[in-house]
């Protein structure tokens, strides 16, 4: 909803035509207590959106587009995006831990925090793999819901198969977005945890027919972040990554150029695999699939096919 009404809001910005907010519950909304890998992943989540575009029953669809698969429907595009959020990955504390006087600005600090073997709630299997290189003695459970509810769960003591949470993992552009920035505990740096591809990054898809919309949703374009997008999702398109696959992608602009890097981690957190590549923001999905290329001269498929099993 805080996507939608940024969206609509920023189109009266701009002169456009007036908004009205359609709310469509979708099937990751409904299934919250299934671990995503196990009920089909991230289309979960715009599936129900994108079938009312291609039937008109909507104009634009507003996504989270780190929930949008790499290939898009035929008929569909995105037509724009919002300026991005911060888009790394998040560190909240459960109170008990958070409340200790001294402060955490290191990856050593939050070893030191968690101690050996800490409970940590999250379901992706990109921010598992990674933070077990960092933790190796974690464990990980899944954890749904809106923020409002992994927050309350994990305030009130949530539990996963062996004792209460220590710590949840969520993008800090939700916790910002929604005012929870405070709750922040440690910001993970892309040097040891690279976010998913898209993370914080706000999309408008639209029908590829539909040139009035387009040129609406155009207007309120960021350059930067949908050349930054475009580099993400065309590594991930030429990866063949799917829904909960372990590929993170970030990449930095400034006003004429790009910086990617990504990484591709075997599940277990045994092997990681990093490549960076620079280009030009109009070659943004050259740029993505240059690197692409990289990691997988270098292995990236053999760990990505393991993963798939």
């Amino acid at each position: 909803m805080w996507q939608a009404h940024a969206v609509k809001a920023r189109i009266a910005e701009h002169g456009g035509p007036a908004c009205r907010i359609v709310i469509i519950k979708t099937s990751g909304d409904r299934l919250q207590e299934a671990a995503l890998s196990e009920i089909g992943g991230k289309r979960l989540f715009v599936k129900e959106i994108e079938d009312a575009r291609l039937r008109d029953e909507i104009d634009l669809a507003v996504h989270s587009s780190k929930d949008m698969p790499a290939a898009l429907p035929d008929g569909l595009t995105i037509a724009g995006v919002l300026p991005r959020e911060d888009p790394h990955d998040a560190v909240v504390l459960s109170s008990a831990i958070s409340h200790q006087p001294s402060a955490m600005a290191t990856i050593e600090d939050l070893v030191a925090a968690l101690g050996q073997s800490p409970s940590i709630g999250t379901g992706s299997v990109r921010r598992i793999a990674q933070l077990t290189r960092i933790l190796p003695g974690a464990r990980f459970t899944p954890i749904r819901g809106n923020l409002d509810t992994r927050l309350r769960k994990l305030d009130e003591g949530g539990r996963d198969s062996l004792g209460n949470m220590d710590a949840v993992v969520l993008a800090a552009a939700g916790l910002k977005r929604l005012g929870f920035g405070s709750r922040i505990s440690l910001r993970l740096p892309a040097s040891a945890c690279v976010p998913a591809p898209g993370q914080g990054i706000v999309a408008i898809e639209t029908r590829t027919d539909d040139a009035g919309v387009r040129r609406s949703v155009g207007a309120i374009d960021d350059p930067g972040s949908a050349a930054a997008l475009a580099a993400e999702r065309s590594l991930v398109e030429a990866l063949g990554g799917g829904c909960q696959t372990p590929i993170g992608a970030l990449a930095a602009h400034d006003r004429q150029s790009l910086e990617l890097i990504a990484t591709v981690v075997a599940l277990d957190g045994s092997r990681a695999i990093h490549e960076r590549g620079r280009g030009r923001l109009d070659e943004a999905r050259a740029l993505g699939c240059q690197v692409a290329e990289r990691l997988i001269a270098r292995g990236a498929n053999d760990i990505l096919e393991e993963a798939a099993r």
